[in-house]
């Protein structure tokens, strides 16, 4: 992949996490409150031989609302479901900032940054 694909790959995903939102929004209006308090991510990656490219949601939180977004998983799925998505997926925004093997601040600044301010939410 060259810097364009990649590039066009990334607006997608992000179109696509927007989309995940505005939907929830739309039907779940008190799923979608709990999702303002969270960094809402699509994820791609490749499996199996041939590679088969799979893409799903990654709902980064604080460790006070991981609870709270996990007991509406099966909303969240069944809307990941209906737009191709294949899982749904919550993470400790804050865990994931102080794994001392993260490279996460070099690689994604931007993703770096936002997960700072949902960990302190």
């Amino acid at each position: 992949m060259n810097a364009t694909e990649i590039s066009i790959a990334m607006i997608a995903e992000d179109i696509l996490a927007k989309e995940f939102t505005r939907v929830v929004n739309h039907y779940y209006p008190s799923v979608g409150e709990l999702l303002d308090g969270c960094y809402v991510k699509v994820i791609t990656c490749f499996w199996g031989r041939p590679a088969r490219r799979l893409q799903y949601i990654g709902i980064y939180c604080s460790e006070e609302m991981i609870p709270h977004v996990q007991a509406q998983k099966h909303v969240l799925r069944e809307i990941a479901d209906n737009m191709g998505l294949v899982q749904v997926v919550c993470m400790n925004a804050k865990r994931l900032l102080r794994d001392p093997m993260s490279k996460l601040k070099q690689n994604h600044p931007r993703l770096w940054l936002e997960l700072h301010w949902v960990a302190a939410s």
